[in-house]
């Protein structure tokens, strides 16, 4: 079959590696791609078309949606009160409605996020899985990501909507991880590990490249979830007209949550890097993907170490800059 798939959010890093996914894949390889993009446009190929629009403009989506059999909604915004809505709520509405409406359609895809859940914010005594409740944590993010799986779900109510969300942790790729350990300014999300010790420990430890071990409040180190962004879009070119997705969430994640002590003892064996305990707030969680890999027979490629010696490894360049498009 020919389809034409809608990427939204196709600028950003999800988006432009599956669009990379979809062209090298035998699966795609008659397939077209229409990238909408908001700010950043992508390039366009024979095989992929890029619009410009904005998904909260009823019109915009109209025009993305023309001719289009599957959608791939990636586009989000995350600590922006003055936008959220916007986008993840009306902007999600409309393309729900021409899904419905369309002569075309056949699949809506969602990337869903675990901050829906509660993400390593609250206490959790068992493996978080699809049947867990929403529990979202303070902030707009966390609330946009339960009212987009709450919405899609009424959708398989009301119109028996042919759809599927994965649900993910933390997206890394490149060096993020690495840059998610460090104590400097160049520091990626959180915790701002520099918060939590003194300015000049801070420094030390940054000028050092020393490493933080999440601890928890009984200083017991932290387990939290990462999923790498190649294990993601091949769980979703995987879910791309399968028969066992339709109307599912799946939990798309590593086999086990990242353990801060054991990177922090790999790094310490392999480079020689130093760690130090950072006692905080959060929890020790773990996302359970036994249902994606049971129901689609997708598994992760990526665990911890294979993370660590990547992201650690991975060299930029000049034409590789680190930007940050959005904030929390």
């Amino acid at each position: 079959m020919n389809r034409k798939i809608l990427i939204t959010g196709a600028a950003g890093k999800v988006g432009q590696n599956l669009i990379n996914h979809l062209l090298e894949n035998p699966k795609f390889k008659a397939d077209k791609i229409r990238a909408l993009c908001h700010n950043r446009m992508v390039e366009e190929t024979d095989r992929i078309e890029a619009v410009r629009g904005d998904i909260s403009n009823e019109d915009d989506v109209i025009r993305a949606m023309e001719g289009v059999t599957h959608i791939v909604h990636l586009a989000t915004c995350k600590e922006i009160p003055k936008d959220v809505m916007d986008i993840t709520v009306k902007g999600l509405f409309w393309i729900l409605e021409c899904c419905r409406k369309s002569d075309t359609f056949e699949q809506f895809i969602l990337l869903g996020g675990d901050a829906g859940i509660g993400h390593f914010v609250y206490p959790n005594s068992k493996p978080l899985t699809e049947d867990y409740p929403f529990r979202p944590y303070e902030g707009c993010y966390a609330l946009s990501k339960v009212l987009e799986e709450a919405m899609l779900q009424q959708y398989y109510t009301q119109y028996n909507l042919n759809g599927c969300c994965l649900r993910a942790p933390w997206i890394m790729e490149k060096d993020d991880f690495a840059k998610s350990l460090s104590f400097g300014d160049d520091i990626f999300g959180g915790p701002v590990w520099s918060s939590y010790v003194e300015s000049d420990k801070a420094t030390e430890y940054a000028k050092n490249k020393t490493v933080p071990v999440l601890l928890d409040s009984e200083e017991k180190p932290i387990k939290r979830n990462f999923v790498h962004v190649n294990d993601l879009v091949k769980a979703i070119g995987i879910a791309i007209d399968h028969p066992k997705a339709k109307q599912e969430l799946f939990n798309i994640c590593m086999n086990e949550p990242v353990d801060y002590r054991k990177v922090a003892d790999h790094l310490k064996e392999t480079r020689g890097v130093d760690s130090v305990g950072i006692k905080t707030e959060f929890h020790s969680n773990w996302l359970d993907n036994s249902k994606a890999k049971f129901l689609l027979d997708w598994s992760p490629d990526y665990d911890f170490k294979r993370l660590t010696d990547e992201s650690y490894g991975y060299n930029r360049n000049d034409t590789d800059p680190r930007v940050i498009y959005y904030p929390g």
